[in-house]
């Protein structure tokens, strides 16, 4: 049996992700397409849902410090949850802030053009990790605190 397209892998974080996440700005809903004749009539823009789980989508950019390439090192991830998912860890500069997500999916996708397509994912969650789960990972201190 084959698995349909579209199939999400569940990933645990540290594996996909040794180094971690930076957030870069905030996490907003994903909206649908609007073309120019709805905006000019005024209609509302809808919020996309999710045709697996049925709930809200919404969007944030971030980066990963362990990709070499820089033109894939910044992405955005799909979070799924009825309301907006709100960071638990503090910014370490204006609008970034160390993250570890929850509940994380990959989607495989193929990307580039031409002759230079690559291997890519799609990247979903459940939401951000509480601060103390994963905030302060890979620091001196909490090795130096493992070892007493």
């Amino acid at each position: 049996m084959a698995m349909p397209k579209g199939f999400r892998f569940p990933v645990e974080f540290a594996v996909a992700f040794p180094q971690g996440l930076v957030l870069v700005g905030q996490v907003g809903p994903d909206t649908e397409y609007q073309s120019r004749e709805d905006r000019a009539a005024g209609r509302p823009t809808r919020q996309r849902i999710d045709e697996v789980t049925g709930q809200r989508q919404w969007k944030a950019t971030v980066t990963d410090p362990g990709e070499t390439n820089a033109k894939r090192a910044s992405f955005e991830v799909t979070l799924l949850a009825d309301v907006q998912p709100v960071p638990t860890t503090a910014e370490v500069l204006p609008g970034m802030r160390p993250v570890e997500l929850v509940g994380l999916t990959a989607e495989p996708r193929v990307s580039g053009n031409g002759e230079f397509k690559y291997l890519s994912f799609n990247y979903r969650a459940a939401g951000f990790a509480e601060a103390s789960a994963g905030g302060s990972r890979g620091k001196a201190s909490d090795v130096a605190g493992k070892a007493a």
